[in-house]
């Protein structure tokens, strides 16, 4: 199978996936349904290059697997996170935005929200179908070992980043307050620098065979995206809007990379 074959199957199989969420959230009205599925995205992507991949099978394997745990992952906590609760309030004042302009938010989501990351999830995964169609004859090197440990060190952010905040929201003495102790001590997004690096972490994995190089531009854009677009920045600006005590915060704790508070 040729890398092309394989990238034109996944997206068959991630937009057929999409626009059924898409009919999903035309009569619960909640266009945000869409975050839950975005890890498991990666995820089935990950198991059908696996499935039809015809590379090395221990680094199609490792690939796969590692993709396959993070997606996973992340789609469940984010379910238990939102199920039951309605559309997040960023898709909410969007979604009025637009209707207020007239026009139909249906149609909109269907290409600005379901599409949009439907392409970006075949984008940011190049490293993980590209590596599961590379042959060299080798198991997994060295660079397969570093990035796996990269990864690890990223899920491990991820993870236990969310567990914090999540237990923190929870008790109802924390209302209104900010999480400053932990991994968000060290950094205000641990969550985020923790998917920047297992992204990277499978990238060096993929580059453990040869003319990969290329495949940066998937975890480059979800870097990108991390920090500029639907990550730090917008979060960002919405706890600033919304919490006047987050002004201090970033004045003391680094934005993204984690690192001792200043003034501690």
């Amino acid at each position: 199978m040729t890398l092309a074959e394989l990238l034109l199957t996944n997206l068959a199989v991630i937009s057929g996936a999409m626009l059924l969420l898409w009919l999903i959230s035309i009569p619960i009205r909640n266009a945000s349904i869409v975050d839950i599925f975005w890890g498991p995205a990666f995820a089935i992507v990950a198991l059908v290059g696996w499935f039809l991949g015809d590379g090395d099978h221990d680094r199609r394997t490792l690939l796969a697997a590692l993709t396959a745990a993070w997606g996973f992952r992340l789609g469940m906590y984010l379910a238990l996170r939102n199920l039951g609760h309605g559309e997040d309030a960023r898709d909410a004042r969007w979604r009025k935005r637009i209707e207020d302009t007239g026009r139909n938010f249906t149609w909109h989501s269907l290409v600005m929200v379901f599409s949009m990351q439907g392409l970006l999830v075949i984008i940011v995964s190049l490293p993980v179908q590209a590596g599961q169609l590379a042959v060299t004859g080798n198991p997994p090197g060295v660079l397969a070992f570093i990035g796996t440990l990269l990864w690890l060190t990223g899920f491990l952010f991820e993870a236990i980043g969310d567990w914090q905040l999540r237990r923190f929201k929870a008790a109802p003495a924390n209302r209104g307050k900010l999480l400053d102790t932990g991994l968000w001590r060290y950094t205000r997004h641990p969550n985020y620098f923790g998917n920047a690096c297992l992204w990277w972490g499978l990238w060096l994995v993929a580059c453990d065979a040869p003319g990969l190089w290329w495949t940066a531009i998937g975890p480059a854009l979800m870097t990108f995206l991390l920090l500029r677009v639907s990550g730090v920045t917008l979060l960002e600006k919405s706890l600033v809007a919304s919490n006047p005590k987050y002004a201090e915060y970033p004045r003391r704790t680094s934005s993204f990379i984690p690192w001792p508070p200043r003034g501690a």
